[in-house]
This record gives structure tokens, C-alpha cells and sequence, in this order.
């Protein structure tokens, strides 16, 4: 690979996935925090589609991100945070669908059953092609980490300044949060993303909550820029904590070029509509249709 090449790859990959679960990495990218050396895995980036982008691509594409339960060692894992994020290059603007856990949903070859078992059926891909079919839309890219993994992202980002709605106080997740504004390490990142058990509206908090966290990262990031010398610095450290699955670099590269363009203010959050269910196996809400139709077309959401 050319001395060209290998540069490429160093920026594209951080860049790209900022737009997703990488707005946590991108805002490390610009603290110059190096949390550690070696080739720990952090997270996962998988094509799992068809695309290709222009230098000034206009169209809208999307990402799947998502948070799995894996422990270390773990093999079998679940996707347990789901979010399907949608950007509009055009517009400068993203849209986050927080896609409950326990949403049922039509898995490919294995019938209907909670939509989380899909990571754990055929691991990224397959989890990919059911969420692509519930909401109508092409996803090319997913990815993925673990509760290490996230707690080493935040922390690497010297912690993230997240806004509590409501108080949190559940032993389960170990999140105990006044509301208001909290600068968080990695552990009570986690706690925080974890927490259902004492939220109003349990899970379904839980995931807006998630997309909340990733919007604060990304504020973050927009606010700590360290130039070119200490991006590329922090780049090639994070490039040694990635594992890639038939990534196109050209494609990475260009999408990368866009992540410093988005404004968190332009970035929507929204959790899709949940209907009746037993709890652990819940139907689609009413509106669920006309909201992926709203966020399939641009990535935007026009009327809703």
C-alpha cells in the first residue's frame, strides 16, 4: 500500500464513524488524550451493503450503530443499543432512530422474534438487513462495540458533558444522576446508557437516552480542536483499537471529509413509536410507517 494509501486509511476510518458511535471517538480526537497503546479492540466497522460516495456526495446515507452486550470473552452477543443514524450532505443535518431492543421484528430466515437477537443469530450483517427491512432504507455501514470498548471511547475523550432530564437513582445500572448538566467518565457513561429500571418510560428512555449521548459527544468534539498535527497524532493510536470488514478506505475517506461539517444542532433524536406487547416482544406504535417513509427519503425528518 503507498505512503498515500496508508494515510488515507489512518483519517478515514475515525472520521467516518464520528458520524455514528465516533462522535464519542471523534471528540477524543481532539482532547490529544491517548488512553492507551497496543491493539486492544475497541469497536467494529462492517460494510454490509452496497455503496459507493463521490468527493461531494448529495444523496442521503445511513449507518447502523449499536451498543451489544458483550462482556470479555463474550462470543454470543446481543445488539442491546440500536440506532440507525440517517445524514443528509446537502442539508448539513442527521437524523438518530432509537430503535428499541425489544421491538419485534421480521428476522431474515429466523421468523419473527426481538429484534436484538439478530446480532446474535448472524452477528452485524444480519442485524443490518432486519433493521434495513423494518425501515425501509439501504445501510452499507454498521458498527458495533462493547462495555469496554465504550468505557475506554469516553473515557479517551476526557469524559462527555451530558444533560440529565430526570433523576436517576438504579442500582442496576448503577446510574445515580441529579438532573442537570454532569461531565461523565467512561463507567458512568455506561451507567447512564444503561439505566431503565427508574426511567418513566423504561427502555424507550433508555434509547433516546443513548441518542442524547451521542449528540453531546459530537458538541464536544465540534468544541476541542486541536488542528491537523494532534488529529493525525490521535488517529494512528485509534487505528490500532479497529477491527475493518471489507471497508472500502476511498469511500471512508470521502464520507470522513463531511463529519466536521455537521452541526449537533442539525442532528434530530428521535425513539420510533412503540405499540402493545408483553414488554420484551413490543409491536411497531401507530405512525411508524409515515416516520420511516419521513426519515427514508432524505434522512431528515420534515413532519415529524
Amino acid at each position: 500500500m503507498s505512503r498515500v494509501a496508508i494515510l488515507r486509511a489512518i483519517i478515514a476510518l475515525p472520521l467516518a464513524v464520528m458520524l455514528a458511535l465516533g462522535a464519542l471517538i471523534a471528540a477524543w480526537l481532539y482532547t490529544g488524550n491517548i488512553p492507551f497503546a497496543g491493539g486492544t479492540q475497541w469497536f467494529s466497522v462492517v460494510k454490509v451493503g452496497e455503496a459507493h460516495f463521490s468527493d461531494e456526495p448529495n444523496e442521503p446515507f445511513f449507518f447502523l450503530v449499536v451498543g451489544n452486550d458483550g462482556r470479555e470473552g463474550d462470543t454470543d452477543v446481543r445488539g442491546d443499543a440500536i440506532h440507525l443514524i440517517g445524514v443528509n450532505p446537502a442539508l448539513r443535518s442527521a437524523t438518530i432512530l432509537d430503535i428499541p431492543r425489544d421491538i419485534s421484528a421480521a428476522i431474515p430466515g429466523n421468523g419473527r422474534q426481538k429484534i436484538n437477537a439478530a446480532q446474535a443469530i448472524g452477528g452485524l450483517p444480519l442485524l443490518a438487513e432486519t433493521v434495513a427491512d423494518l425501515v425501509g432504507v439501504n445501510i452499507p455501514y454498521a458498527i458495533t462495540t462493547d462495555f469496554g470498548g465504550f468505557i475506554a471511547l469516553v473515557d479517551g475523550v476526557g469524559g462527555v458533558d451530558v444533560f440529565v432530564d430526570t433523576e436517576m437513582s438504579d442500582r442496576n445500572s448503577g446510574a445515580f444522576f441529579t438532573p442537570g448538566l454532569h461531565h461523565m467518565n467512561g463507567e458512568q457513561a455506561l451507567q447512564y446508557s444503561r439505566d431503565r429500571y427508574d426511567l418513566p418510560n423504561g427502555d424507550i428512555g433508555r434509547s433516546f437516552n443513548q441518542g442524547n449521548l451521542i449528540i453531546a459527544a459530537l458538541a464536544q468534539m465540534q468544541a476541542n480542536n486541536l488542528g491537523a498535527a494532534g488529529t493525525l497524532r490521535s488517529l494512528a493510536i485509534l487505528g490500532a483499537h479497529t477491527r475493518l470488514e471489507g471497508v472500502g478506505l476511498s469511500d471512508l475517506y470521502r464520507l470522513g471529509r463531511l463529519a466536521l461539517s455537521i452541526d449537533p444542532a442539525n442532528v434530530r433524536n428521535i425513539v420510533i413509536p412503540v405499540g402493545a406487547g408483553s414488554g420484551t416482544d413490543l409491536a411497531l406504535g401507530a405512525g411508524a410507517a409515515g416516520l420511516f417513509a419521513d426519515f427514508a427519503d432524505d434522512a431528515v425528518l420534515q413532519s415529524h
